[in-house]
């Protein structure tokens, strides 16, 4: 029975022993360097920003300024969108469910406008990207406690 076990773990071992050869050869594409979607996706596309270089950046509450964690995902957002200049997006923002309608709807506008002048600031032109705000309306995690609000604070960018 040990030897059985034995020559299953040697089996699992090989097995893992040449996915990471085959990982380790592709070599990673989360640089700005990339040129092609390791992940399957086409290039430009949807999937490929969010899995390449971040589709959101998140807020402190009742905030609207860029955190550093923030400038650098739009940092590579803006690079990206360099090489894709066919590409128009759309930023959306958004927030938790706290507040009035009228107060969210307001602080989500100022979220996307933060991060569409941002992009803007490192080159990207303004007719590229449109902003809308979603307030409270479009959660992307459920509950009310402080970690799902956090989830919610955001500028989530999307491909056009």
């Amino acid at each position: 029975m040990k030897l059985k076990i034995l020559g299953v773990l040697a089996l699992v071992a090989a097995v893992a022993a040449c996915s990471d050869d085959k990982a380790a050869n592709t070599g990673s594409a989360s640089g700005l360097g990339a040129t092609s979607a390791p992940t399957g996706a086409a290039p430009g596309s949807e999937a490929d920003l969010v899995a390449n270089v971040g589709d959101r950046v998140y807020f402190e509450l009742a905030q609207n300024n860029l955190s550093s964690e923030a400038q650098a995902t739009l940092d590579r957002q803006a690079a990206w969108l360099a090489r894709y200049p066919q590409v128009t997006v759309q930023v959306a923002g958004n927030c938790d469910d706290r507040g009035t309608d009228e107060y969210n709807i307001a602080l989500g506008n100022r979220r996307a406008n933060a991060a569409r002048d941002y992009l803007v600031a490192k080159g990207v032109s303004a007719d590229r990207i449109s902003t809308i705000s979603y307030g409270k309306d479009r959660p992307t995690a459920t509950g009310d406690d402080e970690q799902a609000w956090a989830q919610n604070r955001n500028a989530i960018t999307s491909v056009r």
